[in-house]
């Protein structure tokens, strides 16, 4: 299993980003999958999360700019990642927790390597 995230960069304050996280190897449909962040200095935290069956969950720091979605004929997530602000510096990983974890998932099994989001004020 290969969770390949992408379209991380640098963006200027207040702008957007997509990433998006395209598993390989098996097929997610019936996977709850998530992103985290681990800012400069600090723990790897919670984003977001999108569960099999359409439920979504956000962390405070992100509810209403950011918005996860999943295409299960890709096997991709996506972030969209809008009003962001320079807290959101951050690498990026996406997950996906094995089915049966129930819904929010507390574990997740796989883990994807990562991309830079570098947001400028």
């Amino acid at each position: 299993v290969q969770l390949q995230a992408s379209g991380g960069g640098l963006v200027q304050a207040g702008g957007s980003l997509r990433l998006s996280c395209a598993a390989s190897g098996r097929t997610f449909s019936n996977n709850s999958m998530g992103w985290f962040r681990q800012r400069p200095g600090k723990e790897r935290e919670f984003v977001a999360a999108r569960g099999r069956l359409g439920g979504s969950q956000y962390a405070d720091s992100v509810k209403g700019r950011f918005t996860i979605s999943k295409d299960n004929a890709k096997n991709t997530v996506y972030l969209q990642m809008n009003s962001l602000k320079p807290e959101d510096t951050a690498v990026y990983y996406c997950a996906v927790a094995s089915r049966g974890r129930g819904w929010p998932p507390t574990t997740y099994d796989y883990w994807g390597q990562g991309t830079q989001v570098t947001v400028s004020s």
